[in-house]
């Protein structure tokens, strides 16, 4: 849990990031003197894109905006238990054969890693086109998450989400929805095949990745998994104006046992 001051305390590292994550380079430092900056909604919009395309240049500059803009609202919700030090982010709209999630850390000022990621089998084939809240749809969700605990399932070392915008993915721990390593993330298959092997609706990433990949974001990372469906962009509490108003968005029920069934490894 974060305060208020230790979040306006950080937010001015979610603006200063540039680097090459092949490189692991250090993004940009922060300026000599802290910057008194309330939210970085508040700040410029072009400003702000600016600022995140240098950490990830492969990544859509709107995209970016809207992680940022949408984690900002979740940080005045203490009870969605943010942790305002790192910040994960998936872009759908680009194809399975391509890198689509990065995770930055921003207490150190590090772009993480730029990585593969697969779609729900019923989601589409290289794109995805479907999108779902529903168990048994075999979709993936859309919206922002909390990265919470991890556990040993079917799939290895796991790491369980849970959906924090209702109607789009406040199923997420109830369907099972975690990120895993998964052998059918093969960029060399992908390649031949024309897309990445598909989940059962979960974030899989490649087996040499998952374990370092989940620790980074483990107990508290915001992640946001974007794609430009109209019915998530307008009623999205996350990305509205006012950030939800006087109505806090919704939870999803209360974290279960860890011994969650094995349905927790898609």
């Amino acid at each position: 849990m974060f305060s208020a001051a230790r979040w306006l305390a950080l937010a001015p590292l979610l603006v200063p990031i540039a680097g090459n994550p092949s490189s692991n380079r250090s993004l940009l430092p922060p300026p000599a003197m802290p910057v008194a900056v309330p939210s970085i909604d508040a700040l410029p919009g072009g400003e702000l894109a600016v600022q995140l395309a240098h950490a990830a240049p492969a990544a859509s500059r709107e995209v970016l905006q809207l992680a940022a803009r949408a984690m900002s609202c979740a940080l005045r919700h203490p009870e969605f238990g943010i942790d305002p030090l790192r910040l994960g982010v998936i872009d759908y709209s680009r194809p399975s054969t391509e890198p689509r999630l990065w995770v930055f850390d921003l207490a150190r000022q590090k772009l993480l890693f730029e990585e593969w990621v697969a779609h729900g089998r019923n989601s589409g084939e290289n794109l995805t086109a479907r999108f779902s809240n529903r168990d048994g749809s075999f979709m993936t969700s859309l919206g922002g998450f909390t990265a919470q605990e991890t556990y040993v399932g079917g799939n290895g070392y796991s790491l369980r989400l849970r959906g924090l915008e209702p109607g789009f993915n406040d199923r997420a721990r109830d369907r099972a929805i975690v990120i895993h390593g998964a052998p059918y993330v093969n960029p060399a298959a992908a390649r031949l095949q024309g897309r990445l092997g598909r989940s059962l609706g979960c974030p899989a990433v490649r087996p040499a990745v998952a374990r370092q990949l989940i620790d980074s974001i483990r107990d508290g990372t915001f992640v946001f998994a974007y794609y430009p469906d109209q019915d998530w962009l307008q009623r999205s509490r996350l990305l509205s104006g006012d950030c939800g108003s006087t109505t806090s968005p919704a939870l999803a029920k209360a974290p279960m046992p860890a011994a969650i069934s094995a349905r927790g490894a898609h």
